[in-house]
């Protein structure tokens, strides 16, 4: 088969061969509206692939569908296959894919025919450890094209509207419309930075497959300058391996008249980034923790961005503060106790209870997450307590950890106060414990 090579990561880099024709009303009508999951800042919405429901990514930040993690999908059948070899984010080798079209996609009152997709084989590569919830792929370009598109991070929901006048209007008495372009299918939005007392105008790719507020690239412009209370971080992973970089806060981010004060700005290393080919005067991206901030609709017809602020709009910027990345790691089996509550039994006018309700207790068994810590940071509270990459977490605050979910356990670890942790771990068979204090560095 025909080999071909496609550069593009994970939030960021989009592929450069031709999209399909996007998602169209199955029948006439002028709003569809789905829910989705909120997840570490990140949209997943259910969609079925040739009638099989997988769940998806929305990334404005890719302009095609890629499918990975189908090892528990067996049924999903996709048409026409030739392989293909993936390389992007991270610095490490090329991996190998598959490249499927002629599928047919639908969500709800949508569908887009003749879908071209990508799919990832190796099994070492998936979201769903990282994200907690099963992922199946990542959706982009092609959600957007045809339609208004609402992302309203309140009330959870993924909106289509039909693109017409009537529609435009009614958005533009209730948000704020700011330009965008749209550049091999991904929009872009200017915006202010004042990074110590310098204003910077940067143009960013308006990114809701990235989690984090802001992405600078330092090496792209000599204006962009990482301020000097910082500190080195894992900011993520892509196709070719870990993105590492820099986070700091800055003075000031503005788009269009909204301003945040101090928001934390990653900056990836030059390393991470180097296979990305850049469109003109892009200096970095805005990302989910911006977003979130906003009801925030997509009109890439017209090239603009509507935003309306929400109840999340004044939320603190923060990070985590104790440097372990947790990562699902599988399943167990827990044995549970379970109360069952007896009535009681009268024989003859006898109460055989003395008058009381009796209990007895019952044991049942469930599978439980399994959480380990995938990467820790060099200096940070957790690894200066001891705790190391590989260690299986135990307990978490004398709490069960198969009792979090793994958001809980981020949001834990986000906490704005200087609050202690004690983490209990299995490493080599052996228990230990290990306690750390959450210090803020910047």
């Amino acid at each position: 088969m025909k080999k071909r090579f496609l550069f593009f990561f994970l939030f960021i880099y989009a592929l450069t061969i031709s999209a399909q024709g996007g998602f169209r009303f199955k029948k006439e009508g002028n709003k569809v509206s789905i829910p989705f999951k909120l997840i570490n800042n990140l949209v997943f919405i259910p969609i079925n692939v040739n009638g099989v429901e997988l769940t998806f990514l929305l990334d404005s930040g890719v302009k095609e569908t890629i499918l990975f993690s189908l090892e528990d999908k067996n049924e999903v059948s996709l048409k026409n296959i030739e392989k293909i070899t993936l390389r992007g984010l991270g610095s490490e080798d090329a991996i190998e894919g598959l490249k499927s079209v002629g599928n047919v996609l639908e969500v709800k009152g949508m569908e887009s025919i003749n879908h071209l997709l990508y799919i990832i084989v190796d099994q070492d590569f998936n979201l769903s450890s990282h994200i907690g919830i099963p992922v199946n792929g990542i959706i982009g370009s092609s959600i957007f094209k045809n339609n208004l598109i609402e992302i309203n991070y309140e009330k959870k929901r993924v909106v289509f509207y039909k693109d017409s006048r009537k529609n435009r209007k009614r958005i533009e008495s209730k948000y704020k419309k700011t330009p965008i372009t749209v550049e091999g299918s991904k929009p872009y939005v200017k915006a202010n930075a004042i990074i110590d007392s310098d204003i910077i105008p940067v143009k960013l790719l308006v990114d809701v497959g990235n989690s984090d507020a802001i992405w600078l690239f330092q090496n792209i412009s000599d204006k962009i300058k990482v301020p000097k209370n910082n500190f080195d971080d894992y900011l993520g992973k892509g196709f070719s391996g870990d993105v590492e970089g820099k986070r700091a806060r800055i003075t000031e981010f503005s788009i269009v008249d909204f301003k945040f004060l101090k928001p934390i700005i990653a900056f990836p290393d030059y390393s991470s980034i180097k296979h990305v080919t850049m469109v003109s005067d892009r200096v970095g991206s805005v990302g989910g923790e911006i977003l979130k901030r906003f009801s925030v609709i997509f009109d890439y017809q017209n090239e603009f961005l509507y935003l309306k602020k929400n109840r999340h709009y004044f939320a603190s910027f923060v990070y985590n503060k104790s440097g372990i990345e947790i990562r699902h790691s599988g399943v167990q089996w827990v044995k549970e106790t379970v109360q069952l509550q007896a009535f009681p039994i009268t024989v003859d006018h006898l109460d055989t209870n003395g008058g009381k309700n009796a209990t007895s207790l019952k044991y049942k068994f469930q599978l439980k997450p399994i959480f380990e810590i995938a990467n820790i940071r060099k200096n940070s509270p957790a690894e200066n307590s001891g705790l190391q990459k590989g260690d299986v977490i135990i307990s978490i605050n004398k709490n069960p950890a198969y009792k979090y979910s793994l958001q809980q356990i981020n949001s834990l670890l986000r906490s704005e106060e200087e609050k202690w942790i004690t983490i209990e771990i299995e490493r080599n068979k052996q228990a230990l414990k290990f306690s750390f204090q959450l210090i803020d560095v910047l």
